[in-house]
C-alpha cells in the first residue's frame, strides 16, 4: 500500500513539473513577447523613410497576378502614377486564363506570362520575374500583389528607405473591411491588423527587425538577389524573412507606407485560413530551432529576438493552447495536482486579455466594439478543424483565393 501511495505522489510531482513547464514554454513565453510588441507600439517611433534625403532610386516593380483581369488596371495606374521616367512595371501573368495579360499590357506596363502546371504559386512567379530583368537590374525591386491597392507615395517611402539602409522594407500591410461585414469577419480583420500593424510597429519602436508580410515590400537589388524565391508555400514571406536575418539582412518596417488587400470571401477564406495557420506552426517547429541554432553560432540577438516572435502562434491559436491548457491543469487538481500550473496558466490569460486590449484599443475599437471581443471564444472554436487537420493533412501551398468585392 505504501508502495502504491509513494508511486502515485511521484506521478503527481511529475505531472505537476511537466504542466509547469509547458504552461512557461507554450503560454507565458508567447504571451510575453506578444504583450511586450503591443506596449512598445504605444511608443511609436517617426517613420525610418523620412531621415533619409536620397533621391527615388531606380526601381522595378514586381506584380504576380494570376487570374487577376477584375482590378489589375486599377492597380496597375496606381502603380504607374509612383513611377519616375526610369522605373519599369513588370506583371508577371503566371497560369493565367483570364484576359489579365491583355489588361495589363494596355495600361503600359511590361508584362511576361508563365504556364507551368508543375510550379504553381507566387513564388515561383516572382523567381521568374526576377530572372527577366537581371540583365538590366535596378537598385531596387518593389513586390506587390495583383489585388492591394497601394497609397499615394508608398513606392518612393519603401525604395528610398531600402537603398538608404541596404535593408529590406516592409509597408504596412492591411484588409479593407468588406460590404456588410459579419462579426467573423470584423475579428479576422482585427486579428490580422494585430500581426501586420500592431505587432510589427511594436518591433519598430524597439529597434529591431519587421517580418515580411507578402505585399508592399522593397528590397535592395544586392540583397533580393542572392536568395530564391522560387516556392508554393503561403508562409515564403516568413520564410524569406528567416533567411534573410540569417544572412545579415533583416527587414525593417515602415508603418506610414501603406497597402491595402481585400478581404477573402466566406465561402473560399476558410481553405486560405487553413493554409495560413499550418504554415505559421510548420515555421514554428521548423525555422525557430533553425535561428535558435544560428543565434548560438552567430551570437547576435536579433535571432534570438526573430526567434521568439515567430514562436508567438497566430492570435485565435494562442487563446485555443490557453483554453486547453487551463482546463488539463484544472482537471489535474482534481485528482492531487498542484493549483501552481492553474495560477499561471491564468497569468498567462491575463497576459494575452491584456495584449489584446492594447491592441484593439489602438486599431480596432472602431471597427470592433468592446462587447465584440466576447465572441473571440467563439471564433477561436471555429478554428478547432483546421488545427485538427494539421496533424493528419497539414497545408501551407499558396493558391489565388477569391476576395470580396
Amino acid at each position: 500500500m505504501l508502495q502504491t501511495a509513494n508511486k502515485f505522489l511521484f506521478m503527481i510531482q511529475v505531472l505537476n513539473i511537466t504542466l509547469f513547464i509547458g504552461i512557461i514554454f507554450f503560454l507565458i513565453i508567447p504571451s510575453v513577447v506578444l504583450l511586450i510588441e503591443c506596449i512598445a507600439s504605444l511608443f511609436s517611433q517617426s517613420d525610418h523613410s523620412k531621415k533619409t534625403n536620397l533621391a527615388h532610386p531606380r526601381t522595378v516593380v514586381l506584380v504576380p497576378a494570376h487570374n487577376e483581369a477584375e482590378q489589375i488596371e486599377s492597380v496597375l495606374q496606381k502603380v504607374l502614377a509612383q513611377l519616375n521616367t526610369q522605373d519599369r512595371l513588370v506583371v508577371i501573368a503566371d497560369n493565367c486564363h483570364d484576359e489579365t495579360a491583355a489588361l495589363a499590357r494596355s495600361t503600359g506596363a511590361t508584362v511576361i506570362e508563365r504556364f507551368n502546371q508543375e510550379k504553381r504559386g507566387k513564388g515561383y512567379a516572382l523567381d521568374y520575374g526576377l530572372k527577366f530583368i537581371e540583365n538590366d537590374p535596378p537598385e531596387v525591386v518593389v513586390i506587390l500583389d495583383a489585388d492591394c491597392q497601394i497609397e499615394p507615395g508608398t513606392i518612393s517611402s519603401i525604395t528610398r528607405l531600402a537603398q538608404d539602409s541596404g535593408r529590406p522594407v516592409q509597408a504596412t500591410y492591411l484588409m479593407d473591411q468588406p460590404d456588410h461585414p459579419s462579426l467573423k469577419d470584423k475579428i479576422s480583420m482585427f486579428s490580422l491588423t494585430v500581426k501586420n500593424l500592431v505587432r510589427l510597429k511594436g518591433l519598430n519602436s524597439l529597434g529591431w527587425h519587421s517580418l515580411l508580410t507578402g505585399s508592399g515590400m522593397a528590397f535592395p537589388w544586392s540583397v533580393i538577389s542572392k536568395v530564391s524565391l522560387a516556392g508554393s508555400k503561403t508562409t515564403d514571406d516568413m520564410q524569406l524573412t528567416v533567411d534573410l536575418a540569417i544572412a545579415g539582412d533583416s527587414p525593417i518596417f515602415s508603418q506610414e507606407a501603406l497597402v491595402t488587400g481585400r478581404l477573402m470571401k466566406n465561402k473560399h477564406a476558410q481553405s486560405q485560413r487553413m493554409r495560413w495557420e499550418h504554415g505559421h506552426i510548420e515555421m514554428i517547429l521548423v525555422e525557430v530551432p533553425r535561428l535558435l541554432k544560428e543565434f548560438i553560432k552567430q551570437r547576435r540577438i536579433e535571432l534570438l529576438i526573430l526567434a521568439l516572435d515567430i514562436f508567438v502562434p497566430p492570435l485565435s491559436l494562442l487563446v485555443m493552447i490557453w483554453l486547453i491548457a487551463t482546463f488539463i491543469c484544472s482537471l489535474a487538481v482534481t485528482i492531487g495536482a498542484s493549483l501552481l500550473p492553474v495560477a499561471v496558466a491564468l497569468v498567462a490569460g491575463c497576459l494575452i486579455v491584456a495584449a489584446v486590449l492594447l491592441a484593439w484599443w489602438q486599431y480596432g475599437r472602431n471597427n470592433l466594439s468592446l462587447l465584440s471581443l466576447i465572441a473571440i471564444p467563439f471564433y477561436v472554436l471555429s478554428k478547432i478543424p483546421i488545427y485538427l487537420k494539421f496533424l493528419v493533412q497539414p497545408q501551407s501551398r499558396w493558391l489565388r483565393t477569391e476576395r470580396d468585392g
